[in-house]
Protein backbone atom coordinates (compact mmCIF):
# COMPACT_ATOMS: atom_id res chain seq x y z
CA UNK A 1 0.00 0.00 0.00
CA UNK A 2 1.45 3.30 -0.80
CA UNK A 3 1.03 5.47 2.07
CA UNK A 4 2.93 8.55 0.74
CA UNK A 5 3.18 8.33 -3.07
CA UNK A 6 5.82 9.86 -5.27
CA UNK A 7 5.61 13.74 -6.27
CA UNK A 8 7.58 16.03 -8.48
CA UNK A 9 10.37 16.92 -6.57
CA UNK A 10 9.52 21.07 -5.70
CA UNK A 11 13.09 22.18 -7.10
CA UNK A 12 12.51 20.25 -10.20
CA UNK A 13 9.51 22.33 -10.85
CA UNK A 14 11.19 25.87 -9.34
CA UNK A 15 14.33 25.09 -11.82
CA UNK A 16 11.81 24.60 -14.80
CA UNK A 17 10.10 27.38 -14.22
CA UNK A 18 12.95 29.88 -13.35
CA UNK A 19 14.94 29.02 -16.55
CA UNK A 20 11.65 29.59 -18.69
CA UNK A 21 11.96 33.18 -17.06
CA UNK A 22 15.66 33.82 -17.61
CA UNK A 23 17.24 34.99 -21.58
CA UNK A 24 18.95 32.61 -22.92
CA UNK A 25 22.38 34.20 -22.45
CA UNK A 26 22.02 34.59 -18.58
CA UNK A 27 25.27 33.32 -16.67
CA UNK A 28 22.88 31.13 -14.70
CA UNK A 29 20.87 29.29 -17.33
CA UNK A 30 24.22 26.35 -17.90
CA UNK A 31 24.45 25.95 -14.13
CA UNK A 32 20.67 26.12 -13.53
CA UNK A 33 20.24 23.84 -16.82
CA UNK A 34 23.19 20.93 -15.60
CA UNK A 35 21.30 20.98 -11.90
CA UNK A 36 17.98 20.48 -13.77
CA UNK A 37 19.14 17.43 -15.76
CA UNK A 38 20.52 15.94 -12.54
CA UNK A 39 17.97 16.46 -10.82
CA UNK A 40 15.55 14.70 -13.49
CA UNK A 41 18.01 11.95 -13.86
CA UNK A 42 17.61 11.25 -10.03
CA UNK A 43 13.33 11.85 -10.24
CA UNK A 44 13.32 9.11 -13.47
CA UNK A 45 15.24 6.48 -11.32
CA UNK A 46 13.16 6.77 -8.20
CA UNK A 47 10.30 6.46 -10.79
CA UNK A 48 12.12 3.35 -12.06
CA UNK A 49 10.66 1.63 -8.85
CA UNK A 50 7.35 1.92 -9.18
CA UNK A 51 7.14 -0.92 -11.09
CA UNK A 52 9.05 -4.09 -9.52
CA UNK A 53 7.52 -2.01 -6.22
CA UNK A 54 4.26 -2.99 -7.64
CA UNK A 55 4.41 -6.35 -6.89
CA UNK A 56 4.42 -6.52 -3.29
CA UNK A 57 1.48 -7.19 -1.43
CA UNK A 58 -0.60 -4.34 -0.58
CA UNK A 59 -1.96 -5.35 2.80
CA UNK A 60 1.96 -6.60 4.19
CA UNK A 61 3.80 -3.66 3.44
CA UNK A 62 3.59 0.31 3.40
CA UNK A 63 5.64 2.41 0.96
CA UNK A 64 6.61 5.87 1.68
CA UNK A 65 8.47 8.04 -0.76
CA UNK A 66 10.17 10.93 -0.46
CA UNK A 67 10.26 10.81 3.59
CA UNK A 68 11.98 13.95 5.14
CA UNK A 69 11.96 13.69 9.00
CA UNK A 70 14.25 15.34 12.11
CA UNK A 71 15.72 13.07 14.44
CA UNK A 72 15.67 16.15 16.82
CA UNK A 73 19.30 17.03 15.60
CA UNK A 74 19.17 16.96 11.77
CA UNK A 75 17.01 16.90 8.77
CA UNK A 76 17.39 13.24 6.84
CA UNK A 77 15.74 12.24 3.77
CA UNK A 78 14.71 8.98 2.82
CA UNK A 79 14.28 7.55 -1.26
CA UNK A 80 11.72 5.22 -0.12
CA UNK A 81 10.89 3.56 2.86
CA UNK A 82 9.24 0.46 3.57
CA UNK A 83 7.38 -0.69 6.31
CA UNK A 84 5.90 -4.55 6.93
CA UNK A 85 4.91 -5.69 10.73
CA UNK A 86 8.61 -7.46 10.55
CA UNK A 87 10.91 -4.75 9.77
CA UNK A 88 11.73 -1.61 7.84
CA UNK A 89 13.55 -1.50 4.78
CA UNK A 90 15.05 1.73 3.55
CA UNK A 91 15.78 2.19 -0.29
CA UNK A 92 18.77 4.44 -1.53
CA UNK A 93 18.21 4.78 -5.48
CA UNK A 94 20.61 5.67 -8.34
CA UNK A 95 20.25 6.67 -11.39
CA UNK A 96 23.63 6.29 -12.63
CA UNK A 97 24.98 4.73 -16.24
CA UNK A 98 28.48 3.10 -16.84
CA UNK A 99 30.28 1.44 -14.62
CA UNK A 100 30.26 1.68 -10.76
CA UNK A 101 33.08 0.58 -8.82
CA UNK A 102 32.55 0.71 -5.08
CA UNK A 103 35.23 1.00 -3.07
CA UNK A 104 35.13 -0.16 0.49
CA UNK A 105 39.03 1.29 1.26
CA UNK A 106 37.71 4.91 1.09
CA UNK A 107 33.96 4.49 1.37
CA UNK A 108 33.74 6.11 -2.17
CA UNK A 109 31.69 5.66 -5.91
CA UNK A 110 33.95 5.54 -9.12
CA UNK A 111 31.70 5.70 -11.92
CA UNK A 112 33.81 4.78 -15.08
CA UNK A 113 32.38 5.91 -18.20
CA UNK A 114 34.43 6.80 -21.77
CA UNK A 115 37.46 5.82 -19.91
CA UNK A 116 37.41 8.43 -17.47
CA UNK A 117 36.56 8.12 -13.97
CA UNK A 118 34.36 10.57 -11.74
CA UNK A 119 33.91 10.06 -7.91
CA UNK A 120 31.07 9.72 -6.10
CA UNK A 121 30.00 9.68 -2.08
CA UNK A 122 29.69 5.74 -1.00
CA UNK A 123 25.10 5.51 -1.30
CA UNK A 124 26.03 2.46 1.35
CA UNK A 125 27.51 4.83 4.08
CA UNK A 126 24.87 7.33 3.23
CA UNK A 127 22.37 4.63 3.49
CA UNK A 128 23.68 3.32 6.72
CA UNK A 129 23.83 6.91 8.70
CA UNK A 130 19.98 7.04 7.61
CA UNK A 131 19.08 3.73 9.33
CA UNK A 132 20.98 5.33 12.48
CA UNK A 133 19.02 8.67 12.21
CA UNK A 134 15.76 6.40 11.57
CA UNK A 135 16.46 4.79 14.67
CA UNK A 136 16.78 7.77 16.75
CA UNK A 137 13.31 8.96 15.19
CA UNK A 138 11.88 5.91 16.36
CA UNK A 139 12.86 6.20 19.74
CA UNK A 140 11.45 9.65 19.92
CA UNK A 141 7.89 8.27 19.13
CA UNK A 142 8.69 4.62 21.58
CA UNK A 143 8.95 2.49 18.66
CA UNK A 144 11.93 0.32 19.66
CA UNK A 145 13.39 -2.89 18.63
CA UNK A 146 12.34 -3.10 15.31
CA UNK A 147 14.76 -4.18 12.64
CA UNK A 148 15.89 -1.81 9.92
CA UNK A 149 17.65 -3.08 6.96
CA UNK A 150 19.10 -0.96 3.66
CA UNK A 151 19.32 -1.52 0.31
CA UNK A 152 21.33 0.34 -2.58
CA UNK A 153 19.11 -0.07 -5.31
CA UNK A 154 20.70 0.99 -9.35
CA UNK A 155 17.77 2.15 -11.53
CA UNK A 156 19.60 1.12 -14.52
CA UNK A 157 19.68 -2.15 -15.85
CA UNK A 158 22.41 -0.92 -17.93
CA UNK A 159 24.57 0.01 -15.29
CA UNK A 160 27.45 -2.63 -14.65
CA UNK A 161 28.27 -3.31 -10.59
CA UNK A 162 32.02 -3.91 -9.43
CA UNK A 163 33.96 -4.21 -6.41
CA UNK A 164 37.09 -5.76 -4.88
CA UNK A 165 37.10 -9.56 -4.01
CA UNK A 166 37.01 -8.81 -0.82
CA UNK A 167 34.11 -6.42 -0.49
CA UNK A 168 31.17 -9.08 0.08
CA UNK A 169 28.76 -6.69 1.74
CA UNK A 170 27.92 -5.05 -1.62
CA UNK A 171 26.30 -8.60 -2.74
CA UNK A 172 24.11 -7.93 -0.03
CA UNK A 173 23.56 -4.25 -0.23
CA UNK A 174 23.90 -3.35 -3.80
CA UNK A 175 20.76 -4.92 -6.56
CA UNK A 176 19.09 -4.12 -10.07
CA UNK A 177 16.12 -2.64 -9.33
CA UNK A 178 14.57 -5.64 -11.39
CA UNK A 179 15.59 -7.82 -8.03
CA UNK A 180 13.88 -5.45 -5.87
CA UNK A 181 10.38 -7.04 -5.18
CA UNK A 182 12.61 -10.48 -4.52
CA UNK A 183 15.17 -9.18 -2.10
CA UNK A 184 12.27 -7.14 0.29
CA UNK A 185 10.40 -10.60 0.53
CA UNK A 186 13.73 -12.50 1.35
CA UNK A 187 14.58 -9.68 4.27
CA UNK A 188 10.86 -10.14 5.59
CA UNK A 189 11.42 -13.74 5.50
CA UNK A 190 14.62 -13.44 7.81
CA UNK A 191 12.57 -12.07 10.53
CA UNK A 192 10.32 -14.39 11.93
CA UNK A 193 8.80 -12.16 14.67
CA UNK A 194 6.22 -9.29 14.38
CA UNK A 195 7.42 -6.24 15.77
CA UNK A 196 4.52 -4.73 14.95
CA UNK A 197 1.15 -5.62 15.71
CA UNK A 198 -1.69 -4.26 12.79
CA UNK A 199 -2.69 -1.56 15.37
CA UNK A 200 1.07 -0.58 15.87
CA UNK A 201 1.88 -0.62 12.14
CA UNK A 202 -1.00 1.96 11.34
CA UNK A 203 0.39 4.23 14.26
CA UNK A 204 4.00 3.99 12.99
CA UNK A 205 2.21 5.02 9.59
CA UNK A 206 0.75 8.27 10.72
CA UNK A 207 3.58 8.89 12.48
CA UNK A 208 5.87 8.80 9.55
CA UNK A 209 3.54 10.68 7.29
CA UNK A 210 2.76 13.50 10.52
CA UNK A 211 6.68 13.92 10.86
CA UNK A 212 7.45 14.12 7.21
CA UNK A 213 8.57 17.75 6.43
CA UNK A 214 8.87 19.67 2.86
CA UNK A 215 12.13 20.91 2.37
CA UNK A 216 11.80 24.88 1.81
CA UNK A 217 14.42 26.72 -0.33
CA UNK A 218 14.68 30.15 -1.73
CA UNK A 219 15.64 29.06 -4.81
CA UNK A 220 16.66 32.67 -5.88
CA UNK A 221 18.74 33.14 -3.27
CA UNK A 222 20.50 30.07 -3.71
CA UNK A 223 21.46 30.95 -7.38
CA UNK A 224 22.01 34.54 -6.54
CA UNK A 225 19.36 35.25 -8.82
CA UNK A 226 17.29 38.86 -8.36
CA UNK A 227 13.67 38.89 -8.94
CA UNK A 228 14.21 42.10 -11.33
CA UNK A 229 16.33 39.50 -13.75
CA UNK A 230 13.26 37.26 -14.57
CA UNK A 231 11.02 37.74 -17.27
CA UNK A 232 7.81 39.11 -16.33
CA UNK A 233 4.26 38.99 -17.97
CA UNK A 234 2.75 35.70 -18.99
CA UNK A 235 3.72 33.07 -20.60
CA UNK A 236 1.69 31.48 -23.68
CA UNK A 237 1.49 27.74 -22.93
CA UNK A 238 1.01 27.17 -27.00
CA UNK A 239 4.45 28.82 -28.23
CA UNK A 240 5.72 29.54 -24.82
CA UNK A 241 6.42 32.36 -25.85
CA UNK A 242 6.38 35.76 -23.72
CA UNK A 243 4.00 38.12 -22.92
CA UNK A 244 0.50 36.85 -23.32
CA UNK A 245 -2.09 40.32 -23.42
CA UNK A 246 -5.44 40.52 -21.44
CA UNK A 247 -8.45 40.81 -23.14
CA UNK A 248 -11.85 40.69 -21.55
CA UNK A 249 -11.23 37.41 -19.32
CA UNK A 250 -8.68 35.52 -21.29
CA UNK A 251 -5.13 36.18 -21.91
CA UNK A 252 -4.54 36.22 -25.58
CA UNK A 253 -1.04 35.29 -27.28
CA UNK A 254 -0.72 37.64 -30.50
CA UNK A 255 1.79 35.84 -32.17
CA UNK A 256 0.56 32.20 -32.33
CA UNK A 257 -3.62 33.12 -31.31
CA UNK A 258 -3.56 30.61 -28.10
CA UNK A 259 -6.04 31.99 -25.47
CA UNK A 260 -5.53 31.04 -21.99
CA UNK A 261 -7.10 31.51 -18.02
CA UNK A 262 -7.44 34.60 -15.96
CA UNK A 263 -4.57 36.17 -14.51
CA UNK A 264 -5.72 34.83 -10.76
CA UNK A 265 -5.28 30.72 -11.85
CA UNK A 266 -1.63 31.72 -13.39
CA UNK A 267 -1.04 33.54 -10.21
CA UNK A 268 -1.65 30.53 -8.33
CA UNK A 269 0.17 28.11 -10.02
CA UNK A 270 3.65 30.33 -9.94
CA UNK A 271 2.97 30.23 -5.65
CA UNK A 272 2.40 26.31 -5.82
CA UNK A 273 6.03 25.90 -6.81
CA UNK A 274 7.42 28.63 -4.18
CA UNK A 275 9.32 30.31 -7.06
CA UNK A 276 8.14 33.88 -6.56
CA UNK A 277 7.21 36.10 -3.93
CA UNK A 278 5.44 38.84 -5.67
CA UNK A 279 3.19 38.22 -9.27
CA UNK A 280 5.58 38.12 -12.41
CA UNK A 281 1.96 37.80 -14.96
CA UNK A 282 2.23 41.85 -14.45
Amino acid sequence: MIKKPRKVPKQIEQLETILKRLVPDHLKVAELSVNLSKRLAGYKGEKGLDYPLSFLSDEQYHIFHDLRLFDGTHYFQIDTLILSQRLIILLEVKNIMGILYFDSNFNQLIRIIDEKKEPFPDPITQSDRHCDQLRKWLLLYNFINIPIESLVVISSSRTILDTSPNNEQIYNKVIHSAKLPFKIKSLNDLYHKEKLNRRSLLELSNELLNGHRELEVNILKQYKIDKSELIKGVQCPGCSKFPMKRVHSKWLCLLCGTTSRWKLEIKLELRKKRVFADDLSR
